[in-house]
């Protein structure tokens, strides 16, 4: 029942859909597309252009054909950057990624590199595949790789890069990087956000309720982050922390899906 209904609030937190397909990695007291062709949207949840807007499908249309028939590299490149922008507009994220890529290798700026491993990392957080998550974390890891070599401290790419171990061979890697995060900042919200959710996945609701407390002290407004902590006072039987903590998230966002999820936690504490 939690996975299911935090899945309904994917549209606030994608995160939290990518958690419940990682493996059990246990964090309790913390001391234990290569290759992908243009257009490719295998793993994601949309078919080629399906829901985008009529408008946006003709500007993708007219604008790679612009970029296939191109032979002037800046010229090209500028095409890829726009299409990167049309396929994120149109839902189509791996395409995206693939484009962004394309316009980064020749700006070869830590802007540009940014921007396709944002991408790539959010293809990896809508893939529907094991095979293609993992492919597609790959790509993300290199491209945060760049920028990390470019900017060490860049702890937002730090945290997406270590989200992208945990559905790999040595998730452990990634722990430590978020570890390693919180160590250079104690209050970096994305790293306590990504820890309590890991908590929470791997059963540690302890845990959870501790980093995603210290979250929302530091950021009340962070709705995934109190929704969470909700989860996590369910899950250690403090019913009453658990409901206040619904109630206040029904209050902050009134995303349809957001109000489904917190009103079926809230008829169960009935």
């Amino acid at each position: 029942m939690l996975k299911k209904r935090l899945l309904l609030i994917v549209i606030s937190a994608i995160s939290i859909w990518l958690l419940f397909q990682l493996p059990k990695v246990v964090i309790e007291n913390e001391s234990s597309l290569a290759g992908g062709r243009a257009g490719d949207t295998t793993g994601t949840s949309l078919p080629d252009h399906v829901q985008a807007p009529t408008e946006v499908r003709r500007l993708i249309t007219e604008t790679k054909k612009e970029f296939l028939k191109g032979t002037e590299k800046e010229k090209n490149a500028i095409f890829a950057d726009s299409l990167a922008n049309l396929y994120k507009a149109a839902n189509q994220f791996d395409s995206a990624a693939w484009f962004s890529e394309k316009a980064a290798e020749f700006f070869n700026n830590t802007e540009s590199w940014i921007k396709a491993a944002d991408n790539y990392y959010q293809a990896y957080t809508l893939a529907l595949n094991q095979e293609r998550q993992r492919s597609l974390a790959a790509k993300a890891q290199e491209l945060y790789g760049k920028v990390l070599d470019r900017e060490p401290h860049n702890l937002d790419a730090k945290s997406k890069m270590a989200m992208t171990y945990l559905s790999s061979s040595n998730p452990m890697q990634g722990i430590t990087m978020l570890r390693e995060v919180l160590a250079e900042d104690p209050k970096n919200e994305s790293a306590l956000f990504n820890m309590g959710m890991l908590s929470i996945q791997s059963g540690q609701f302890d845990r959870a309720v501790e980093r995603l407390e210290e979250l929302t002290e530091i950021n009340p407004a962070h709705v995934q982050g109190q929704l969470l902590l909700g989860v996590a006072y369910l899950n250690t039987n403090a019913k009453d922390k658990a409901r206040a903590q619904f109630e206040k998230v029904k209050q902050m966002d009134q995303d349809p899906a957001v109000q489904a999820t917190v009103d079926s936690y809230l008829e169960d504490l009935k």
